[in-house]
Parts: C-alpha cells; structure tokens; sequence
C-alpha cells in the first residue's frame, strides 16, 4: 500500500511500487517463500490490489497464481490467505455493467488447493470501513451520497499517514439493500461460501467492520442453512440487480451443520497453523459452543438465526464462560506467538539491517517495537522446525 500513501496504485502485478524497485510480485513470491522456508505455521495474508474496483476478480486470479508453484511446509497444502475475498471479484468494467464474477473465482479454487480465503460477507446495516487502501476511502467518501443508505454527499471521512508505508483511511458506510451496488456485493460473499467445495478453504467472516459487525453471524448462517431465507431477501427487499447480476439465486446449496462447522472453526484453526484447535480429538483445547439445534428437524430460517444467536454453553480451556446466553465467567486470553528456528548470526544481521533502515527513515526509537514479557500475562508459543 505504498504507493496508496502517495495516492497512486499498483493496478497489475508487475507495476513498481512507488520509490520502490520492487513489484507486487516479487513482494508477494518474496515473502511466501521465506515463509515456507522458515516453517511458519500461518501462511502469508494478502489483501489483493484493485479492492472493491469492477473487473479486479481477473487480477485476483492472477495474485493466486504467483504462488502456485510454491511448496507448502508443514505438510499443509495452502501457502497464501486472501483476505475479504468478496471484495476482489468483481466483473464488468464499471458500476453500471457491475456483476458478480464470484463463479470465476470459485472455479479456480475448487481446482487448486494452495490458496485459502475469507469472504468479508457483506450486512445491510450501518458500519464503518477501515482500511490502508486511501485512494478507495477517498472514492468511497464521494460514492456514499449514492450508494449510501441516507447517507449525505461528502460524508466524514479521515485518511492519514504516520510513519508507515501506507496511507490508512476510514469511512462510516450504510450497505443499503435497494442500491444494487451493495445488494450485489451481498449476493457475492455468499456465492463464494456456497459454490466453494472445500468449506476449510473459503472461511466465513464480514471483514469486521468493513463488511458488516461479526454480530451477525448468526444471520449468515441463516442464509448459508436455508436458501427460503435467501430467496425472500432476493425477491422481496434487495434490488433486482442481486439476482440478475449475480448466481446467487440459481444456487440450491444449503450448508450442512458440518460444513458450517469447516468454515467458521476447524478451517480457521488449520488456516492459522492451530493444531490442538478446531477439533475433538485427544489433544484439543477445550474450545467448544454447544447450541439448542438439531440439524435433523429441518429448522426454518428464523429458528436457525435465534439458535446461534445465544449459545446454550460456550467452554474456553475447558472452563464455561457462558451459560444459557448469559456470561458467567471472562478468562485470560492467550497471547499467540511464533518463535521462528533461526541462528544467531543470521538474526544479528538481519536486526543491524532493520535498525540501519529505521535509523534512515523514522523518528520512532527501533526500541519502543518489542514487546515486553509484561504485556504477555499468559502467552503461547509455536515454534518452528525450520
């Protein structure tokens, strides 16, 4: 996001960052290589160029290609998350001919297993966007009088640089469900999590707040479950454009409790390299959500919303943090971090170099950044094999 900063973009994988000599490319097969040679148990996480432009679903396929002849470490089979993939498939050439390319995209991972994702699912609700694509705030900032719900032309927007290699905006936002701009966008993220083979691969999340607050998940799910649920959004609330423009509506899909499962607990934990996460095996954190739901008796719509709406218990490490929708206990969180297998001359090297950066290019000590033990009450540590 460099060049954001000086709101310019990158619009191709081999254009140069600006003042830099280096591409998208090389940035991105850069890091995934160390990434795999190091070991680490997270993939690389990429938030794609061209977010939220029409047409940015074929660069989106090119970023998944950089890396395709990358080999997995750890015995996984994926070397790179993208992020709110909703964003990034997008077809036509403008927001009048705008469209879901979601179709495109889902072909390509059903037949590659290297890339994992999140959808960054769209709400119809008031929220605010943050992000360190500046040039897309500042054209969100003229567009929402437009495709705002009740918003104004010029709402308030900030976009700022402090010493980094980005320039961070935010923008409060309405997905408005007549406009058929948001209502596509809609369309999109639940294409993507229903057309996906692989649930572990395609995790559900809204971009939180970018998308819509993670509170409503329970009405994602909803939707995924029951596709009455969907069809009476689509015929009786949303612009005419979400079925038009989109295949939402041709998808018979429901998810299973089992699929949801994939993509909202084990895909995630396998996604960050969590082994004793995401499952019920010997071994496994306690980590578990029991639910008032019998997938069997062919819930409707508005019953599966409420059923994950309040948990009947949800254990953490084995302890019940909540109890019949109410909380009754609030446990340390784990602080989790890696501690990469490298040796001391080859961390003394890279260290000289960083400082010798930092000295160059900012006024921030290089000794405000580490992170103290105090600060990690109750940590834990994945290391490395590499």
């Amino acid at each position: 996001m460099e060049s954001c900063g000086w709101g310019k973009n990158c619009e191709s994988l081999n254009d140069h960052v600006t003042y830099f000599d280096v591409t998208p490319r090389q940035i991105i097969e850069g890091l995934a290589n160390a990434n795999e040679k190091l070991g680490l148990p997270h993939t690389i996480h990429v938030h794609a160029n061209n977010l939220g432009h029409p047409g940015n679903y074929s660069h989106t396929i090119e970023t998944f290609k950089t890396v395709e002849k990358i080999s997995p470490s750890l015995g996984r089979k994926n070397v790179m998350h993208i992020t709110h993939l909703q964003f990034n498939c997008y077809g036509g050439t403008g927001w009048k001919d705008f469209e879901s390319a979601a179709s495109k995209v889902a072909e390509y991972l059903n037949s590659h297993e290297h890339i994992t994702t999140d959808v960054g699912q769209v709400i119809f609700t008031n929220t605010t966007t943050m992000t360190a694509d500046g040039p897309w705030e500042y054209a969100l900032h003229h567009i929402s009088g437009v495709s705002g719900w009740g918003a104004k032309p010029g709402v308030k927007w900030i976009n700022g640089q402090v010493e980094a290699e980005c320039g961070s905006g935010l923008v409060p936002y309405i997905f408005n469900p007549k406009v058929a701009v948001n209502a596509i966008q809609w369309a999109i993220g639940l294409e993507l999590l229903l057309s996906v083979k692989n649930k572990e691969q395609v995790l559900l999340t809204t971009d939180h707040p970018n998308g819509g607050p993670f509170t409503f998940y329970p009405r994602i799910i909803k939707w995924l479950m029951d596709k009455k649920s969907r069809d009476i959004l689509l015929k009786e609330e949303l612009s005419p454009k979400a079925s038009s423009a989109t295949g939402l509506e041709n998808l018979d899909t429901e998810l299973t409790l089992y699929e949801l499962v994939q993509c909202t607990r084990s895909g995630t934990a396998k996604c960050l390299g969590l082994p004793d996460k995401g499952h019920l095996g010997v071994g496994a954190q306690a980590d578990i959500c029991l639910y008032k739901f019998n997938p069997d008796k062919g819930h409707k719509g508005i019953e599966i919303e409420k059923a994950f709406t309040n948990a009947a218990y949800t254990i953490k490490d084995g302890k019940i943090v909540v109890k019949d929708g109410k909380v009754v206990a609030t446990p340390l969180g784990d602080t989790i971090w890696t501690k990469a297998s490298v040796s001391d001359d080859l961390m003394k090297s890279v260290i000289q170099d960083i400082k010798e950066r930092w000295r160059d290019h900012y006024s921030i000590n290089f000794n405000n950044y580490p992170v103290q033990e105090a600060y990690l009450p109750k940590q834990k540590i994945i290391t490395t094999n590499s």
